[in-house]
């Protein structure tokens, strides 16, 4: 069976909510797409919500839904503390309406807060045009002031399981604590075969989870990912209604794909483990490990050789017995200037030059920024740091490493 993967869009389609009306994607289930699909349940006893957008968004969502059912709505369900999930719970909610999450979600929430400048700032490179332009088309729609950022709140929290008979639906969320955050569930549907997993497995389906982020996140631990994987595949589904884009439909497929991802992070574990093992350094072990073909997973949100690196540092931390300078606050930079000094800027560039132009953009990476820690203008250096950056573009799947390099590519033009 061919991945799925290859047939869905990517992480670069993925926008703020700009539609006009909700879509039904299951029997009594509405979709109102953005930056995390926000659905809609209906029952004989009021609304279910799960997930709620960004607050900017929240108006979209609301609109969309009351256009379908006005009822009350009695639970809104968060499968993850990320902003795009939360920030909207005030507008969807009702006066007597409960906000439901796993129990972890307060701790994720007050470490979120803590970093909250550090982590918006290291997450603008890849988010802030998307969120500029979603802001100004609601705006323009609505012609208002658009609701602000909601704070993540829960009446009620799921330890591990928890049942819900709303009217005629029967509702199980199950924590996910392996998915994307570490406060992440699932909705189950068992009566009509139907998981709401959101970004349980990524925000990209079919593709390799990123284990730690290169915004900055905490490391996720691989077995725990490789649980939760299981964990859903033994619901045995029919459908799955993830965080973007439309639903994956069929047990005999949502098998296949969650067993290939299982075992692809099984294989990444297991092989990085026994490189450890074997006395090998980590950046061998980013270059050595790749997946067989039959464990193909896209890569177009997480990189197989980012979540070999995660996996050793999981396991080892930061010194990596390479060299007595890892435990002193004193990094390469420190001696650029002598460096300079003693090859000079012009010939430290050229031999820049030379690597890229025989395709090795990396170590071209490395000379050059010698040059500019010490002159920052240099524009040489800045030339070939542009094309180094632009050469690795080129050959880019990847949303987080594109995003870098176009933002890379603007610093040094």
């Amino acid at each position: 069976m061919e991945p799925i993967y290859r047939s869905r869009p990517g992480a670069e389609a993925m926008a703020p909510a700009a539609a006009e009306h909700a879509e039904q994607v299951a029997p009594g289930i509405w979709c109102s797409p953005g930056l995390t699909n926000t659905y809609l349940l209906t029952t004989s006893a009021g609304r279910v919500v799960v997930n709620t957008g960004m607050g900017f968004e929240s108006a979209v969502h609301r609109t969309n839904f009351d256009a379908v059912d006005d009822s009350p709505v009695r639970y809104i369900v968060i499968t993850q503390g990320h902003y795009d999930h939360v920030g909207g719970i005030d507008t969807l909610r009702d006066p007597d309406t409960e906000v439901v999450a796993q129990a972890n979600w307060q701790q994720w929430r007050d470490d979120n807060e803590l970093l909250l400048p550090y982590r918006a700032n290291r997450s603008a490179f890849a988010f802030s045009d998307r969120l500029t332009g979603g802001i100004a088309a609601i705006q323009r729609r609505f012609g208002k002031k658009l609701p602000p950022q909601s704070s993540a709140t829960a009446d009620i929290v799921v330890e591990d399981r928890l049942s819900l008979d709303v009217g005629d639906r029967r509702l199980e969320l199950i924590a996910t604590p392996g998915g994307e955050t570490t406060d992440s569930l699932v909705l189950w549907l068992p009566d009509e075969r139907v998981c709401l997993c959101s970004n349980t497995f990524g925000p990209v389906f079919g593709h390799i989870p990123n284990l730690v982020t290169i915004r900055g996140d905490r490391y996720r631990d691989a077995l725990t990912v490789i649980d939760t994987v299981e964990r859903v595949r033994g619901l045995r589904p029919e459908v799955l209604l993830t965080g973007h884009f439309d639903p994956i439909v069929g047990a005999e497929t949502i098998d296949a794909e969650l067993t290939r991802l299982r075992d692809a992070i099984a294989y990444l574990h297991d092989q990085t483990v026994a490189g450890m093992n074997a006395g090998k350094d980590v950046r061998t072990l980013m270059a050595e490990i790749t997946l067989p073909d039959h464990l193909e997973v896209g890569q177009g949100y997480g990189k197989v050789s980012w979540d070999v690196r995660a996996i050793w540092e999981n396991y080892s931390g930061w010194f990596h017995h390479r060299s007595t300078t890892e435990l002193y606050p004193v990094g390469p930079d420190a001696v650029s200037a002598d460096l300079l000094e003693l090859a000079g800027a012009d010939a430290v560039v050229t031999r820049a030059r030379s690597h890229l132009d025989a395709g090795r953009p990396l170590q071209a990476i490395h000379l050059a920024q010698v040059v500019t820690d010490v002159d920052p203008d240099h524009s040489g250096a800045r030339a070939v740091l542009r094309g180094a950056h632009e050469m690795l573009l080129a050959g880019s799947v990847n949303f987080w490493e594109t995003a870098w390099l176009a933002a890379q590519i603007e610093r040094y033009s």
